[in-house]
């Protein structure tokens, strides 16, 4: 499978798995509120079943955005970040911008997210407030990482 590769000045959008940075994402994470506490090996393992466009600078990791997808249906977009000495450049609507024109992704039948704080991030490419939420189940866990469980 390919990779794709973006640069847009100093800074680089990859998807080739091999230039992620586990430990950097995990440091970021585990601080997020999404994702408290996550352990590594957790996040190593999502790494690896998921296709993830890492954002660089120089030779290190800056942002993510990871999409758990079987790239014909469905996909899930979760762990978008960048981190806060980056922000305010235009760095985030990038990401999404080569998450959303990725070949792979193309002609999904749903394409989903959980936000807490960034709609008007993902808004600009339709995404939007469940149409139907009594469709919807989940179970959701908070805490989940924190408890050790």
């Amino acid at each position: 499978m390919s990779h794709r590769e973006v640069r847009q000045g100093d800074f680089l959008i990859s998807t080739d798995p091999a230039r992620l940075d586990p430990v950097a994402i995990h440091g970021y994470l585990t601080r997020s509120y999404w994702a408290e506490g996550i352990p590594l090996e957790t996040v190593v393992r999502s790494l690896h079943a998921s296709l993830c466009f890492g954002l660089y600078r120089d030779s290190g990791q800056i942002g993510l955005a990871r999409i758990v997808t079987d790239r014909t249906t469905f996909a899930y977009l979760c762990d978008v970040y960048v981190l806060e000495p980056f922000r305010g450049r235009g760095l985030g609507s990038w990401l999404m911008e080569q998450v959303m024109t990725h070949p792979d992704l193309q002609g999904l039948r749903r394409f989903s997210l959980v936000t807490r704080d960034a709609h008007g991030l993902y808004a600009p490419w339709g995404f939007a407030p469940l149409a139907q939420p009594d469709r919807h189940m989940e179970i959701v866990r908070p805490g989940l990482y924190l408890s050790g469980s």
